[in-house]
Parts: C-alpha cells; sequence; structure tokens
C-alpha cells in the first residue's frame, strides 16, 4: 500500500522542482526525502523521477502519481475536519496570509468582528504579496490565503485550493502632480507610452497586469523603477520619477501624487479567500472564513 506521507513529499517535488526546495518547504533534510522518493518508487514498482542536474523531471507514472496525490491529500485533509467538526471547537488559532491592501480591507474588520462573537479565536495575520500567500497555504504554512486571480497552474488547480470571492476593484493611473495629464478626468494608456514607469517586481501579478495593459494600449512600458510595496511607489511617482498603475484600495492619496480613472475599460484585480481543498470543512477555519466574507472590501 501507498504511504500518503509519501504522496505529500511527492507533491511538494512537483511543486518546487527541487529536492533541496521540496525539503525546506517540508522542514526535512534533503536526504530524508530523497530516501522518501526512493522508498516510494519501490512501492510503485516503476521509476517516478529522471534526474536532470539539480532538477528532477517526473516521468510519466510519477506526473500521474502527482494527480493520485492531490485527490488523496484532499480527502485526508477532509478526514481531519469531519474530526474536528465532531469536537466542534470554536478555540485556536488561524494564520491568514494577505497583502497589504486587502488587510486594511478585509481581514482586520473580519479581526473586529470576531472579537465580538468567537474571543476565543485568535487569527494570526502575515503580510505576503498574492502570488507567495497561494504557496504559503499549498506548502501547510497558513490556514487562509487572500489572494487574486492571474495565470498560475497552481492557482487553477480546483482539486487542491478552495476559492471564496471577496471583491473586485479597478486599477488606476498614479500620476505626478505636475503631470501634464493630471487634470484630466480619465487618462487613455497610450497617453503614457513615452513615460518611465514604476511597477511591482518580476512575479507579482499587479506588474503583469501593468504590462498587459499597456501591451493592449500598443506599447511596451519601460520600467525604470520597482518595489511591491505601493506606498513606496505612490511616493516614487510624486517624487517625479514616473507614472504607475495601482489597485485603487491601495492608493492612499497622501503621498503627493494623483490618481486618475484609466479610460475605456479599466484593468481589474478580484480578490478571493483560498484555503486547502476539505478545509473549509473545518469549524475553526469556516468561522474565520465567514467572518471574511461577512467584510468583503469595497464593491
Amino acid at each position: 500500500m501507498i504511504d500518503p506521507r509519501r504522496l505529500l513529499i511527492l507533491r511538494a517535488l512537483a511543486d518546487h522542482g527541487t529536492v533541496r526546495a521540496a525539503a525546506e518547504a517540508l522542514y526535512l533534510t534533503p536526504s530524508a526525502v530523497s530516501q522518501q522518493l526512493t522508498a516510494l518508487e519501490n512501492e510503485v514498482g516503476q521509476p517516478l523521477l529522471v534526474r536532470q542536474g539539480r532538477r528532477v523531471r517526473l516521468t510519466a507514472a510519477g506526473e500521474l502519481l502527482v494527480e493520485h496525490a492531490k485527490a488523496v491529500l484532499a480527502e485526508l485533509e477532509r478526514a481531519e475536519a469531519s474530526l474536528a467538526a465532531c469536537a466542534a471547537g470554536t478555540v485556536g488559532t488561524v494564520e491568514v496570509a494577505s497583502f497589504a491592501s486587502a488587510i486594511t480591507q478585509v481581514v482586520a474588520p473580519a479581526i473586529v468582528s470576531l472579537r465580538r462573537r468567537a474571543p476565543d479565536v485568535r487569527v494570526l495575520v502575515r503580510d505576503a504579496e498574492a502570488h507567495n500567500s497561494l504557496m504559503m497555504l499549498l506548502a501547510g504554512e497558513i490556514d487562509i490565503a487572500i489572494s487574486m486571480e492571474y495565470t498560475s497552474t497552481l492557482q487553477a488547480d480546483a482539486r487542491r485550493v478552495t476559492r471564496f470571492p471577496l471583491y473586485a476593484e479597478p486599477f488606476d493611473v498614479v500620476l505626478p502632480r505636475d503631470h501634464a495629464l493630471a487634470d484630466a478626468p480619465e487618462v487613455a494608456l497610450g497617453e503614457l507610452r513615452d513615460a518611465e514607469w514604476i511597477a511591482p517586481l518580476p512575479g507579482n501579478p499587479c506588474r503583469a497586469v501593468a504590462q498587459v495593459c499597456c501591451e493592449n494600449a500598443g506599447f511596451v512600458p519601460t520600467i525604470t523603477h520597482t518595489s511591491d510595496d505601493f506606498r513606496a511607489v505612490e511616493a516614487l511617482v510624486a517624487a517625479g520619477t514616473g507614472v504607475a498603475l495601482v489597485p485603487r484600495t491601495a492608493i492612499s492619496g497622501d503621498l503627493g501624487a494623483v490618481s486618475r480613472p484609466v479610460a475605456g475599460k479599466a484593468p481589474t484585480r478580484r480578490v478571493f479567500a483560498a484555503v486547502q481543498c476539505g478545509r473549509d470543512e473545518h469549524p475553526l477555519v469556516r468561522v474565520v472564513l465567514d467572518a471574511l466574507l461577512e467584510n468583503p472590501g469595497p464593491g
């Protein structure tokens, strides 16, 4: 019989691509991960991995087993949730990872609500960008991730993650106060083709939104400054170093820059809460999810 603990290791390897990265995610040594993968190959009677330098590639059998591992591990999560439901526990700690503006808009109000109706539930908050929070969730580091829609294989895997929509918001153009378009009622992105741009770091979905929108407007943005902190982005705009696209609720308005709506169909980010499949049935996670969904942020 296949050991489900070894399936967990195989899934981590598929997620992270190297034995060392999988070991770090699972708090194991690389040697222990290698030993468990070798034992798993012996259990199934066929090779699951092909080693290519420091990285490994899954064989066809390995990819097939990873798909089964997702379903098996999700069912184990449901079994744990059912047992926890028997205890009907409403005392404990739930860890939530969220990007900064969603902490302000959703997480903090939910904590206030929980203090009134479930004072023994403790919520620990970790600031994490949307693309990082899902990886933290899948690695088992947190219970709930607040993220946003973007192109990602892991995010699209419905057998591993259950999503709960929270809110949608547009991106606005942020300009220096003395910019020629600062007083315009709205700004067409094509008018900023010659500007220098300030954007989040590569990998951040908000950077991808800005790049795609500019390309749709007929140009590739010249990105000269980068920061994942939108207050820092806004301050750099105010200092006259460039322009930016920023989600509306992340704009403070008190740093000297001005924001204007995008002309036409504005880019939008859709924010959601996510849990590992089956974990939404855990009573402790459920009470926090309910509080988040009752305070979904801007419409």
